[in-house]
């Protein structure tokens, strides 16, 4: 397992998937969201990753590394989600391009750095810490597994137990006020309810975790 290399095809495949998991989560999760923000991150996310799923066809020949494949798809998100999930997201996959040009594979440690770079991206550009009740409180749990992975180490039982803490991480937050976005200004009204961002986020996770098993 140690020797698993991740190409560009696996990535491919999770846009997909992901794409597939937007559009049956829509409803639930701008429910969550309009239970304290503006109601729309379903409808965001569907509008996005739908255009990254048309493309993917092209993206998949006309791009010539990993990198570009992240940077198209996160330059897609930027242009076609509104709301806060699109920079976010979109900044997200862009930075995941950091260490793969010109790269066609990666192995699993090399997509922990990914997530890394897409997690630090993130919080640059959203200025949100832990506790915050923003996806970040999915986002460093998965972060603070990925961490630790060693050459050894199983990839699938270390992304499960990233994907397992991130969902810990968005149940968390039910518990929080909001001091970020739409959802601050409810104070303490915001206590009891999930922050929509930190669903998608272990959600989206899930869905690398789903393709990764079909790697082996």
């Amino acid at each position: 397992m140690s020797a698993l290399e991740l190409n560009k095809t696996y990535f491919i495949e999770t846009f997909k998937k992901i794409a597939d998991m937007a559009e049956q989560n829509r409803d639930h999760l701008s429910q969550l969201d309009s239970d304290i923000g503006d109601g729309d991150h379903g409808i965001n996310l569907t509008i996005g990753f739908r255009e990254v799923s048309k493309q993917l066809d092209i993206l998949s020949d006309t791009t010539a590394d990993i990198a570009e494949l992240m940077k198209k798809v996160g330059m897609i998100l930027l242009s076609k989600v509104g709301g806060a999930s699109g920079p976010l997201y979109g900044s997200f996959f862009m930075k995941m391009a950091n260490h793969t040009v010109g790269k066609q594979s990666v192995t699993f440690k090399e997509f922990c750095q990914m997530y890394q770079d897409g997690v630090e991206a993130v919080q640059m550009r959203g200025k949100a810490e832990l506790n915050d009740k923003t996806m970040i409180d999915a986002l460093i749990p998965g972060l603070n597994v990925l961490k630790h992975y060693q050459e050894e180490d199983d990839p699938i039982k270390t992304l499960e137990t990233c994907v397992s803490e991130m969902k810990k991480g968005s149940d968390n937050t039910i518990n929080l006020i909001a001091k970020k976005g739409r959802s601050m200004r409810l104070g303490e009204r915001a206590i009891g309810h999930r922050d929509a961002g930190s669903e998608s986020a272990w959600m989206i996770m899930n869905e690398f975790l789903k393709q990764l098993k079909l790697e082996k």
